[in-house]
């Protein structure tokens, strides 16, 4: 069964951190100093469990009107069972929540399709962040695309 949840303390954030650190700075080759900053300490994390498991995490970030989806990871053993479409989901779900009408993500150029499946639409030119390609993506969510 998969669960995805708001983290709401040290108990879901130590392992939502350490998806990450396997994924990006294991996996990825981040460099660890690029793979924190200072958003973490305000940003809603989201900690999913597949069979009680923590195997992936994401978070919005919040900056006046602006939201950004950010830091997905999924592990390995766990991909392809949509835990990244249902962390997608609970962080648009979030944003939604805060009264956010779109949300933005910067993502690393091999998952666009993934994320155009979501609804997603590319904007501006391909860049590089921590030495892997990104592209800028944005969805407009469904309630303000109705306003």
């Amino acid at each position: 069964m998969l669960n995805v949840s708001l983290a709401t303390g040290n108990a879901d954030l130590f392992p939502a951190f350490a998806i990450r650190g396997a994924v990006f700075i294991a996996e990825q080759a981040v460099p660890a100093e690029m793979e924190s900053d200072t958003d973490d300490l305000t940003a809603d994390h989201f900690l999913a469990r597949l069979d009680g498991a923590p195997v992936g995490t994401g978070r919005l970030v919040v900056h006046g009107a602006e939201a950004h989806l950010g830091r997905l990871a999924v592990l390995p053993q766990a991909r392809g069972a949509r835990v990244g479409v249902a962390l997608v989901a609970a962080i648009e779900r979030r944003a939604a929540e805060r009264g956010l009408s779109a949300v933005d993500l910067n993502a690393q150029s091999d998952a666009i399709g993934f994320y155009e499946k979501l609804g997603y639409a590319a904007f501006g030119p391909e860049f590089m962040d921590a030495g892997i390609p990104h592209q800028a993506m944005r969805k407009v969510l469904p309630q303000a695309a109705e306003e």
